[in-house]
């Protein structure tokens, strides 16, 4: 890789996703000198499947990679226990050791998705926290002060509302920094919630002279209620989810956040999402952003069906045969088709979709509530607001 191309790559690195870089520079000098550093990002292991959230510093890792860096991917088996409520407005579950290790079973497999996971250095902290002793522990905590801890914006709002924040918490922030001590990381990855934890790394370095770590905050994306993607709120895309399953979640999300998608979830070039961005359909963006995303966790092959699949759907509404049947007799009014088929909740709730532009027959709209299913509908697709499809067939 000549020089030109490699500031190209490290740039990329730098930019792309990340909202901020703590000893950028320091960094882009080594990234450029050729040295081999060490890159680490950790994942506590509470909930067994891994998402798309988790997917934004795991591209970045990938990328990493692909430099011929080291990349050290560390599973929480510790930390989990403890809990980070970094993100969060309460105070986490404490977990049992039963729990975390049936979570993190196939972490690393879920992990090779995307990482070349035979070149990975995958390592476990309890290896070395559960080691620790109380003077050791004291010695760590002595690098803080209990002001910097409450200072953090989330934890003061609790605090100011009233809410407990157990000593329990105030641990982890030392957990994650001493991991950093452990496995030698010359870069850490993680979110923007991360940052306090991500510093408490560059401390615990210094008190045991290694070089302070620089750090890289990954932007937060939104999951499909326009909250943080987090298991805890069941609003994610998973990395295990069915291939069909990704892209109607895809098709589903809300307009405005397909440019993040873009960005932090593919490595589409940024000049081309810059085009794709300019179409004005934004189901056709969405078919193309869910084929991107696809392909990174299926082959391509699959991706293409799967496009193929959304396109008839979303694009030019003819749903494939695997549409569920239900079965009217010819005569049968919309609102009680609505209603016996489970597209509405009542007569009332019929009248109201139809109504509202909701409802639709082989893509034409159904406007008239006293509408009558006839032979002439047999075999179409009924229609109800972007998910409910059922086919009509005439008993």
């Amino acid at each position: 890789m000549d020089k030109k191309e490699l500031e190209k790559k490290v740039d990329e690195i730098l930019e792309r996703g990340a909202d901020e870089i703590i000893g950028k520079e320091n960094l882009r000098k080594k990234l450029l000198s050729g040295e081999k550093l060490r890159i680490k990002f950790g994942i506590d292991p509470t909930s067994s499947n891994l998402h798309l959230g988790r997917a934004v510093p795991l591209l970045k890792l990938l990328d990493f990679q692909k430099l011929g860096h080291q990349i050290v991917l560390l599973v929480g088996n510790a930390t989990g226990v403890i809990g980070d409520t970094s993100d969060k407005d309460s105070e986490r579950p404490m977990l049992t050791h039963e729990m975390v290790e049936e979570n993190m079973k196939s972490y690393k497999e879920q992990a090779a998705k995307i990482l070349d996971i035979k070149k990975v250095e995958v390592v476990y902290n309890a290896d070395w926290l559960d080691k620790l002793s109380y003077k050791e522990i004291g010695e760590h905590a002595d690098c803080f002060s209990v002001h910097e801890f409450i200072s953090r914006d989330n934890i003061k709002k609790r605090l100011d509302a009233g809410k407990r924040v157990s000593l329990r918490e105030v641990l982890y922030p030392l957990m994650q920094g001493y991991d950093s001590v452990a496995v030698r990381a010359d870069v850490e990855l993680g979110g923007t919630d991360q940052r306090f934890n991500l510093l408490a790394g560059r401390t615990l370095q210094g008190k045991f002279d290694q070089e302070p770590q620089d750090i890289i905050m990954t932007n937060i994306i939104s999951g499909m209620d326009g909250r943080k993607m987090s298991s805890s709120w069941g609003n994610t895309i998973n990395l295990t989810d069915p291939a069909r399953e990704m892209g109607e979640k895809i098709m589903n999300m809300p307009d405005d956040v397909i440019e993040d998608y873009f960005v932090h979830c593919t490595r589409i070039d940024l000049g081309e999402v810059a085009e794709i961005l300019k179409i004005e359909d934004k189901r056709k963006q969405k078919i193309k952003l869910a084929q991107a995303i696809i392909s990174i966790y299926y082959d391509e092959k699959i991706a293409g069906g799967e496009t193929e699949f959304l396109r008839k759907k979303f694009i030019e509404k003819n749903v494939v045969d695997d549409v569920e049947k239900f079965k009217v007799k010819n005569g049968e009014s919309i609102l009680d088709f609505l209603v016996n088929s489970g597209g509405a909740n009542s007569k009332g709730d019929a009248r109201r979709k139809i109504e509202q532009g909701g409802v639709s027959i082989d893509g034409e709209k159904v406007s008239d509530v006293k509408y009558i299913i006839s032979e002439n509908d047999n075999e179409k697709v009924l229609k109800v607001g972007k998910k409910f499809f059922r086919k009509i067939i005439i008993s």
